[in-house]
């Protein structure tokens, strides 16, 4: 397939409404997006959750990325490659910085709130979900579009982790349920990250005529 929509967004061969329609579903993402990290950064506060403060950063990561995609839709592959590439960084430097965050609250001893955590995470699960949804057709798209499937799908596994970190605090009375899924987060982030930048470079390579490897 080609590099957006399944290969026909922006570049014909396909449905005439078909970019409108995927430029749509981008715009109500990035909003879902944005109003979910509000909602769950406030509520990781609220919770002294760190697995639910990775989850909002991924939240504004995620929206982040879906103006980009926004932007670079329709346009040359080489800079939907760069864009991926772009995106594919963020991801690791967000898994980056949870990783480092949660070895550094590890001897902090906080307990969070079990209930607002399986709450919010369940509300976070449901966005997640109705996004992933929309955005299957992606699936198999270029860089730029396959990450968009990537995050939301990753997003969505999180979001499960996150609900069940709130299962375990609330059984042992521990934060360390809490610090094991705000790792898993991380972990998701690096491999989406990993897959994204190979592929967004192979696609340079191709847009440049360059010999693969």
């Amino acid at each position: 397939m080609g590099g957006c929509c399944g290969g026909s967004c922006g570049t014909g061969g396909g449905p005439a409404n078909r970019p409108v329609d995927y430029r749509r579903v981008l715009r109500l993402a990035l909003l879902v997006n944005a109003l979910m990290f509000v909602v769950e950064m406030a509520a990781s506060v609220q919770a002294d959750s760190m697995a639910l403060r990775a989850d909002a950063l991924d939240f504004l990561a995620d929206a982040a990325n879906y103006g980009i995609s926004l932007w670079v839709l329709g346009r040359a592959l080489e800079w939907r490659s760069w864009a991926a590439l772009a995106k594919g960084l963020s991801l690791g430097g967000l898994g980056l910085w949870v990783l480092g965050s949660a070895v550094s609250n590890a001897a902090s001893g906080v307990v969070p709130d079990a209930p607002v955590m399986s709450l919010v995470g369940l509300l976070a699960l449901a966005a997640n979900v109705s996004v992933a949804a929309l955005l299957f057709a992606g699936r198999r798209g270029g860089a730029t579009v396959r990450s968009v499937w990537l995050c939301s799908r990753n997003d969505a596994l999180a979001n499960v982790a996150v609900m069940m970190a709130a299962a375990g605090v609330w059984t042992t009375g521990t934060g360390w349920p809490d610090l094991i899924v705000a790792v898993g987060i991380a972990g998701l982030s690096l491999n989406a990250a990993a897959s994204i930048l190979l592929q967004a470079a192979g696609e340079l390579r191709a847009a440049r005529g360059a010999p693969s490897r």
